[in-house]
């Protein structure tokens, strides 16, 4: 373990905190003597840190989940069951399996992060979510070292959700693994949400595979985000509200170009880029962070900036958002 670790490169927003011990993590035994080791000791699970927001030092101990591997749990002519350590690369997963022609997570192309992160928020892009492929998720209970999966149905995903998002679950549940399964032929691609397929017009992809979705995806996000190598921040900093249909048809009428994704006969999606934008936040700079100027749902870090400073200007929005709309935002990254 090292002591005394500044958090910066471990962070997407590039927060300059320190932490009091940092292990990496590349077994399920070495997380169980750490465990042993440490029992009373604050710890913070951290996969690619792209979903954090670092407000002060962390006194405690950081656990990096390096465990990486990938499994065949089962495969016919169909489809291929997976077993994909939690400490794998998502991105790098996604054109791992593009590369094998398995279809089910090229729309998740060059999302953030790391495997054992992506069921705690289910993360989704492009009409698809990762609870999509998901069969289950094994866990190590940080307390106890009990070996607990959970089936898909256990996880109780939903938008930007799961059963670890819970309060009582919060730094619970080390993800050691996730079983994903993907299709070999015959699947569906999901082509209709964003500018998929106006990308993939652009280049003359008549019948697209999923290295043609995946390369869409790809560019459609370059387009879009900063890359946090670059530009401190975690993508999608909020999640697209949810409205009832009464407050809907209000605003309808008030913005009639207002974009929305129809979820049921009373539940309405609305982006919440859009929003930020037509209240002129989009492009903004506050001292050393800011809002992007390409992607108003993404927040960014100038160099110096902290964590508080990040979250000040959140609230600033969300406030701006209710006052004009009516409509509470929500942010989708974690405070810690």
């Amino acid at each position: 373990m090292q002591k005394n670790i500044s958090l910066k490169p471990y962070n997407s927003f590039g927060i300059d905190v320190q932490a009091d011990w940092l292990a990496n993590i590349t077994s399920e035994e070495q997380l169980l003597t750490i465990i042993d080791d440490l029992p009373n000791a604050q710890k913070l699970i951290l996969g690619g840190g792209s979903n954090i927001l670092f407000l002060s030092d962390f006194k405690g101990t950081v656990l990096l989940n390096n465990i990486k591997g990938k499994k065949i749990v089962s495969e016919d002519d169909n489809q291929i069951t997976l077993e994909i350590k939690g400490g794998e690369n998502w991105h790098d997963l996604v054109m791992w399996a593009v590369k094998k022609g398995y279809g089910g997570i090229e729309n998740l192309a060059l999302i953030p992060g790391k495997v054992g992160t992506a069921p705690i928020q289910n993360i989704g892009a492009y009409g698809v979510e990762v609870k999509d492929v998901i069969k289950e998720v094994h866990t190590i209970d940080m307390h106890t070292k009990a070996v607990k999966v959970f089936l898909n149905r256990q996880c109780k995903f939903g938008y930007r959700h799961s059963i670890f998002k819970l309060p009582e679950n919060k730094g619970k549940y080390f993800i050691n693994a996730v079983v994903i399964q993907l299709q070999k032929k015959n699947y569906q691609l999901n082509l209709n949400y964003g500018a998929i397929q106006t990308t993939l017009e652009e280049r003359n992809v008549n019948s697209p595979t999923v290295k043609d979705v995946a390369e869409a995806v790809i560019a459609i996000r370059q387009s879009k985000l900063p890359d946090p190598k670059k530009i401190g921040n975690a993508g999608s900093f909020f999640k697209n509200p949810v409205i009832e249909k009464k407050l809907f048809e209000k605003l309808l009428q008030k913005y009639p170009k207002m974009p929305y994704y129809v979820l049921s006969e009373n539940q309405i999606k609305i982006p919440a880029g859009w929003l930020i934008d037509q209240a002129g936040w989009k492009g903004k700079h506050c001292g050393n962070v800011g809002v992007h100027d390409k992607q108003a749902l993404v927040l960014v870090n100038y160099g110096n900036g902290t964590g508080e400073e990040i979250k000040a200007l959140a609230e600033k929005i969300i406030k701006a958002i209710d006052e004009k709309y009516q409509i509470q935002l929500q942010a989708e990254v974690n405070y810690i």
